[in-house]
């Protein structure tokens, strides 16, 4: 199972108006610690499948939305719930510390 992707067309119903938590991977194709960390969400979204919900955004395709919530670095992932920015989680990290990162969520 991977993560499904979203964008701008799909934004409001897929992120903002989501029941309960929903972690935004921002990534692209150039970028070599977003094609690691991608398996490490497709498996903590198979753990977690009724506790977070886990999309991917592609910065290059959604430049305003990647511009919106101030990303300057990927990968770079942002948990929402309520329709706002929870948590915010800079850079590729093994799955340990990601669900550390996400215990309040995932816990």
């Amino acid at each position: 199972m991977s993560a499904q992707a979203t964008s701008q067309a799909t934004w409001e119903q897929d992120v903002l108006q989501a029941e309960g938590p929903v972690l935004v991977d921002f990534w692209a194709e150039w970028c070599g610690p977003c094609r690691m960390v991608a398996p490490v969400l497709d498996q903590i979204q198979a753990d977690n499948p009724d506790k977070i919900t886990i999309l991917k955004l592609n910065v290059d395709e959604n430049p305003e939305l990647a511009m919106k919530y101030q990303i300057t670095s990927i990968p770079a992932m942002k948990v929402f719930q309520g329709g706002e920015v929870k948590t915010t989680i800079i850079g590729a990290k093994p799955k340990p510390a990601l669900e550390k990162d996400l215990a309040a969520f995932i816990g």
